[in-house]
């Protein structure tokens, strides 16, 4: 169909949809790791406003990723999930927690409006956190023999995945400031693009070490980029060298642009950033769905399994995309103190 492997058309499917989970809920999880931040309640209050149309929608993504994967790779799901169960049971816990605390928080009295303002900060830093476990042990691979996992509980626990868990958070605070210059006015409207700036130097440095740790992770890995201990394969490095520089320069961009007076800009600055890290990833683990392990055609369901579920993605794309185009657009206008559109 089309001309391409229906494996790699349902692989670039999902990964489209984990990018867009990311883009999007990324920023209400950042705006919720920078709750503590706030000034006071008033200004916590309009941070929650300027996420409330959206948030729940944003997650829909994550729903067709996972589901994507379970559908159209049955045999990549069956051996990753075992990989990373703890951790993705702890996102789940988090993003049901941190949901939960969202309604509850603009009900409550007094005393519960505390904990619930508590609840939905640790809610997505818990959830950030436990995404960047999963992608860290990810990348540094699973250990799979005969299609399953053969692994420990814990072999997601390394220092490379704390590290990439430590600039995912850093990474969604930065969306979630970005998203706060775009959407709000006043005192948080500044105080977000110090927030801003401060971030977009933090990310900086998260993504160079996590760029140079990724290198480490496999032979190939660094075959891929054309570097190694002893030597540099010029031509393959000279290639993929814009990578880096561009994401130098986006944070540069990010960081002057915080004053700018396009007021959307620096979140298009960050989901950029956010952009070049996933090719950069896809560059480091391509052919591969699961790291090292097995690639899209080795774990995919029967192709007549695939072509049926093709032909329904072509039809409920443009409908998700259609409603969360209009959510976004109803809801364009800044989010005023008193925690209203103006």
């Amino acid at each position: 169909m089309f001309g391409l492997e229906l494996s790699m058309i349902w692989a670039v499917l999902i990964a489209v949809a984990v990018f867009i989970y990311v883009a999007l809920d990324g920023f209400d999880l950042g705006v919720g790791i920078l709750f503590p931040f706030a000034k006071d309640a008033r200004e916590r209050d309009q941070m929650q406003a300027a996420i409330a149309p959206v948030w729940d929608g944003n997650e829909t993504w994550l729903v067709l990723g996972g589901g994507g994967l379970f559908a159209a790779f049955p045999k990549a799901y069956a051996a990753l999930m075992p990989a990373v169960y703890l951790p993705i049971i702890l996102m789940l816990l988090a993003l049901i927690f941190r949901g939960v605390a969202f309604e509850f928080r603009h009900h409550a009295r007094e005393r519960g409006r505390r904990f619930w303002t508590a609840a939905f900060a640790g809610g997505s830093f818990a959830a950030a956190v436990a995404q960047g476990l999963v992608l860290g042990g990810f990348v540094q691979g699973v250990r799979i023999e005969n299609g399953a996992f053969v692994g420990g509980a814990f072999d997601w626990l390394t220092p490379f995945s704390l590290m990439v868990a430590t600039a995912l958070v850093i990474g969604y605070a930065l969306l979630g400031a970005a998203w706060l210059v775009f959407k709000t006015q006043g005192a948080l409207f500044d105080r977000a693009r110090a927030w801003l700036k401060q971030a977009s130097l933090l990310v900086m440095l998260a993504m160079g070490a996590v760029s140079l740790a990724t290198l480490g992770v496999d032979p190939r890995v660094t075959a891929r980029w054309g570097v190694s201990m002893t030597n540099v394969d010029w031509p393959v490095f000279v290639r993929l060298a814009p990578l880096p520089v561009i994401a130098a320069m986006l944070c540069v961009f990010l960081w002057r642009g915080a004053e700018g007076r396009n007021h959307l800009t620096p979140y298009l600055l960050a989901v950029g950033l956010f952009l070049v890290g996933y090719v950069g990833l896809a560059v480091s683990l391509f052919p591969y769905i699961i790291p090292f392990a097995m690639t899209p055609a080795d774990a995919a369901a029967a192709d007549n399994a695939l072509s049926l579920m093709l032909w329904g993605a072509l039809v409920l794309l443009p409908v998700i995309l259609s409603y969360t185009a209009y959510v976004y657009w109803l809801f364009r206008a800044k989010v005023g103190s008193d925690g209203a559109y103006h």
